[in-house]
């Protein structure tokens, strides 16, 4: 699944890459790529003496300039180290995209309580597309504050690259209770149905089969439906793809026995 949340979503910005000229330009454009879609989690980077090292020229480098800053955002994008967290906070309100970006990528590598108000409203009045995309992605790694309804609302009204997040964001905070998952599934349905950006609609199918288990009926029999609808329908191959996958990994008896009727009538190969 191209830019999806689904594999990216256990990902971190490890890989984050931060050439001031280049991504100014990049923030500036507000249509290019994102470093983010593109990052890799080293899991054994946590525990080296290479990753504490790493963290404590990053906390120095904090504190110095701006190209210094830029550096110590790389770092802390890439490790855990609680020490940091205060630093980064003021920086949440640099004037420089960039920054501002990279802040809040590095916060949801270091979740801490005091970040959650910040990220949310940068979510919702950040004027960067880039800093908004950044802070749809963080959130998912604060299910148990109240980002919910906020990112609904991004899933709304937002631009297709800030779209792009929330679905994996929401299946996040949704998969914390049914009384959450019901109103993620809601939204994410509804946006499966209407967006108009493929990628947006494959990650939706991503995160509504992640909450399908804390689900009841008759909307566990809605996702189905809509799985097999965007199966039959949808003018994007990779969204047909990801509808087959979906379906398929829920390993329900009947749903595997229709898909294998669909296929034996000629529906799809």
């Amino acid at each position: 699944m191209t830019d999806a949340p689904g594999p990216q979503r256990e990902q971190s910005p490890a890989r984050l890459s931060i050439d001031p000229d280049l991504l100014a330009q990049e923030l500036a454009a507000e249509e290019d790529g994102d470093p983010l879609d593109a990052l890799e989690l080293d899991p054994e980077a946590d525990s080296s003496l290479e990753a504490a090292r790493s963290c404590d020229q990053g906390l120095i480098w904090l504190g110095q300039g701006h190209n210094e800053r830029l550096q110590a955002l790389r770092v802390f994008c890439e490790h855990r180290d609680p020490r940091a967290v205060p630093q980064l906070l003021p920086l949440l309100n640099r004037s420089c995209p960039v920054e501002r970006m990279s802040a809040v990528y590095a916060l949801g590598r270091n979740p801490s309580p005091p970040a959650v108000e910040p990220l949310l409203q940068l979510l919702q009045v950040d004027s960067n597309a880039y800093v908004r995309k950044a802070a749809a992605w963080s959130l998912g790694n604060y299910p148990d504050a109240p980002i919910l309804n906020p990112l609904i609302r991004a899933l709304q009204c937002d631009v297709a690259a800030v779209r792009l997040w929330c679905p994996g964001s929401l299946a996040e905070a949704g998969s914390r209770s049914p009384v959450k998952a019901d109103p993620a599934a809601g939204q994410l349905l509804s946006s499966l149905r209407i967006d108009s950006e493929p990628v947006v609609r494959s990650n939706c199918i991503w995160a509504l089969g992640r909450l399908y288990d804390q689900l009841v009926e008759p909307r566990r029999q809605e996702i189905v439906e809509a799985f097999v609808d965007s199966l039959l329908n949808d003018g994007e191959a990779s969204v047909r793809d990801e509808a087959r996958t979906a379906l398929e990994q829920l390993e329900d008896p009947e749903v595997l026995k229709r898909l294998q009727a669909l296929i034996e009538d000629g529906f799809f190969a």
